[in-house]
């Protein structure tokens, strides 16, 4: 586990309380705003997600704080510093567009990447091996890029973000490109490096990536941040969702739905309604519905989205492109 593993764990040296903070952060392109007013706050050790389809910023944003581009406007400190090229060092990073040198060997590249952020090549390449070893790639130390497959390569560069143990991992869409098993790989990864004390921010466009992982999530769209906060509350952004299955089809016991119920078969799903279930529970019985079952579940992040973001918003969403195997 990342807690007792020297690659995956954070340095020892004191931190402030937020890992990132962006107030009022606008980027513009030939005078479209990309980014237009994001508020960020990224608590240090969490495992925050930033949520939206391709196009709604989330790149721009990420390069922002990173110091790849600067801001038209807004602040950003990341790590305690306004300036991001200072703590860089500290800071690990897998960018939207992945590459390495074909040419390289696997080991090689995760200790040139360590070098850029100035771990020496010696270590870099001893924990290159150890982290190799580690996660199941062994029998690939010594392979050149070019003779991995999409997947491996894609792990490779991976553990090159974390090989100089960064107390802040960004990984931009990290994964799509990936299979099934190699998502749950780095779902796994994710959860160990936040255990370890790593606050790990990553964009995606798949929500069930950010319901499983997230202690909180910004949405974007559109280049604004209509919410940013823990999932739990995004979700409870909307009421609880009934399941009702009943013998009866139809009887006064109808008008105790609400105007939000939709019917599948026997099934109906609304929102509960204000009154709470009791009230329910009593019209349903008295009006002899036939009970079969009734369940009651907090909203999904997807029907939270929805409402706090749209629906042309969530659409958008779906039709990102990208592996969807989170689901």
């Amino acid at each position: 586990m990342a807690s007792n593993s020297e690659a995956l764990s954070p340095a020892s040296s004191p931190m402030p309380s937020l890992a990132i903070e962006a107030r009022g952060l606008v980027k513009r392109f030939d005078g479209f705003a990309a980014v237009d007013g994001v508020d960020l706050r990224v608590p240090m050790g969490a495992v925050y997600g930033i949520l939206g389809p391709n196009g709604a910023g989330k790149t721009t944003t990420l390069r922002m704080l990173l110091g790849i581009i600067d801001p038209d406007a807004g602040i950003r400190r990341i790590l305690g510093s306004e300036r991001p090229h200072d703590v860089a060092h500290a800071i690990g990073y897998l960018p939207e567009e992945r590459g390495l040198y074909p040419a390289m060997k696997a080991t090689e590249a995760i200790a040139f990447l360590g070098a850029l952020r100035g771990l020496p090549l010696r270590e870099g390449r001893r924990r290159a091996h150890e982290l190799l070893e580690r996660h199941g790639l062994g029998h690939a130390a010594d392979r050149q890029i070019r003779q991995l497959s999409k997947g491996m390569a894609q792990q490779v560069q991976i553990l090159g973000t974390l090989v100089h143990q960064p107390r802040l991992v960004i990984l931009d869409e990290p994964f799509s490109g990936l299979d099934a098993l190699n998502q749950g790989k780095l779902e796994r990864m994710i959860r160990q490096l936040a255990e370890g004390g790593t606050t790990v921010i990553f964009s995606t466009h798949v929500i069930a990536h950010a319901e499983r992982l997230c202690d909180d999530v910004a949405i974007i769209a559109g280049g604004k941040v209509p919410f940013a906060g823990p999932v739990d509350v995004a979700r409870d952004r909307i009421p609880q969702q009934v399941r009702l299955e009943t013998r009866a089809q139809d009887g006064l016991w109808r008008a105790a739905l609400p105007a939000d119920a939709r019917r599948e078969g026997a099934v109906w799903h609304f929102s509960l309604p204000d009154g709470g279930v009791e009230p329910l529970l009593r019209a349903l019985i008295e009006g002899d519905a036939g009970i079969l079952s009734l369940s009651i579940e907090r909203a999904g992040l997807h029907d939270a989205f929805v409402a706090i973001a749209g629906e042309a918003a969530a659409r958008d969403l779906a039709a990102s492109p990208g592996l969807e195997d989170g689901r």
